[in-house]
């Protein structure tokens, strides 16, 4: 008994660690994680069966870190490969700008920005709005759009990436832990991200309307940095991703789905298919920091069940857990985003709040993932823009700008997404 409140007490300090963001995250969820499981008792090696029945044991647990959700990262990860080879993800962000400022203006174009910024995000794991934001943040400006306002709403990029793609580490380990497949969780993330980004417009259009400050531009899309698309460039660029798309909604294996959307761009494209393959092998060097947060933080997780941490949060939060679980795991991950305002550093609190919400209180495993990915993903740009790929990149490239301002404007945006996720909460 000892020696399992030992373990439990380095596991805390191992997730106060992590959640303070002083120490790399995911040496320190496997160091600490190694540590209480040995400090707890807990064997290297498993130990010899009893009555036929094996023991845990550290390597154990590290190979079931080896999660399938994995194969499904490698699908996506070979067509991302070949869409940026044949330069369709260029023709796609160039098109919802055209599209944006067709459809609002100054206020279009710098939402078509955010989220271009967050779909090859989503995508390629590295959520990064100055990309686009260098191009429509002074277009939209140039339309009359506030300059803090076009780089706020910029910035709103990340949650769409966050929450809406598939190789952010929160949601891997979330779908690794609740045993769910992407799909429809990635629909929903998206479908409540956009809310961010679509109550930013409606907020800017109001302004910049009410001003009168919305300035006419010749020469429109080249003086505005837009390239142009022809109708039949957007149906090759577009329609891989429909098939992508269409594949996870529907449930297909998303190896098998990635694979075959990768061989459709080939197809459309036109180049050599041992090429097409080559730029598939090339998608699959972002493998890496997933591959490190899936056994990572997996491992940790099994951990902190062996060491009885799960019974002591399940004790602390069991009246909140017992009425409302998917409720309660919301209102902890967007607790966690907005102290850590990482949603990497949320990943500890989240999970040790999932595996009891799960397991002793009976929360639906989808509904359960759907909030836990979502929470700190949204709340993490609350106090300050978010991490450092977010608004702090945006302000340099919109110049004028300031960060302070910009990230009060994000606020009413943010929150009426976290209202939206609640609604959801109780309808999945």
């Amino acid at each position: 008994m000892e020696t399992q409140i030992i373990g439990q007490v380095i596991m805390v300090l191992t997730l106060v660690l992590m959640v303070s963001g002083k120490t790399p995250l995911y040496l320190t969820a496997i160091i600490g994680s190694v540590t209480a499981a040995i400090a707890a008792g807990i064997p290297f090696n498993p130990p010899a069966a009893v009555d036929g029945v094996v023991g845990t044991s550290v390597r154990a647990m590290f190979n079931a870190g080896l999660h399938p959700v994995l194969v499904d990262m490698l699908g996506v990860l070979l067509f991302i490969g070949i869409m940026e080879k044949v330069g369709y993800l260029e023709i796609i962000v160039n098109k919802i700008m055209s599209i944006g400022k067709l459809l609002g203006g100054g206020a279009g174009i710098a939402g078509a920005g955010a989220v271009s910024a967050g779909v090859i995000g989503g995508l390629t794991g590295f959520t990064q709005p100055a990309i686009t934001a260098v191009i429509t943040g002074p277009a939209a400006i140039k339309l009359g759009v506030d300059k803090h306002k076009a780089a706020g709403m910029s910035g709103l990029a990340g949650i769409l990436g966050n929450y809406g793609g598939f190789t952010h580490p929160t949601m891997i380990a979330v779908v690794a832990t609740t045993g769910i497949t992407f799909g429809m969780i990635n629909v929903i993330g998206a479908s409540v991200a956009m809310v961010t980004i679509v109550v930013a417009f409606i907020l800017i259009s109001r302004e910049v309307k009410a001003s009168g400050a919305a300035a006419e531009v010749s020469g429109a899309d080249v003086q505005l940095g837009i390239k142009e698309v022809s109708s039949n460039q957007a149906f090759k660029a577009i329609a891989p991703f429909i098939v992508l798309i269409v594949g996870f909604v529907t449930g297909y294996p998303i190896i098998v789905v990635g694979i075959i959307s990768a061989i459709v761009a080939i197809a459309l494209s036109g180049i050599n298919i041992a090429e097409g393959e080559n730029a598939m092998r090339d998608g699959l060097v972002r493998i890496t920091t997933p591959l490190l947060a899936t056994v990572g933080f997996l491992f940790m997780g099994a951990v902190i069940v062996q060491v009885g941490l799960t019974t002591l949060i399940s004790d602390v939060l069991g009246p909140a857990l017992s009425v409302a679980p998917i409720q309660t795991i919301l209102l902890v991950g967007a607790l966690a985003g907005f102290i850590t305002q990482s949603n990497s550093a949320s990943i500890p609190i989240v999970l040790a709040v999932l595996y009891p919400a799960i397991n002793y209180f009976g929360a639906d495993p989808f509904a359960a993932a759907v909030v836990a990915a979502g929470g700190p993903a949204i709340m993490q740009y609350y106090l300050t823009g978010g991490p450092i790929a977010a608004l702090a990149t945006v302000i340099p490239v919109i110049p004028g700008s300031d960060l302070k301002t910009a990230n009060k404007f994000q606020r009413l945006p943010i929150l009426a997404a976290l209202g939206a996720l609640l609604l959801v909460s109780f309808i999945v």
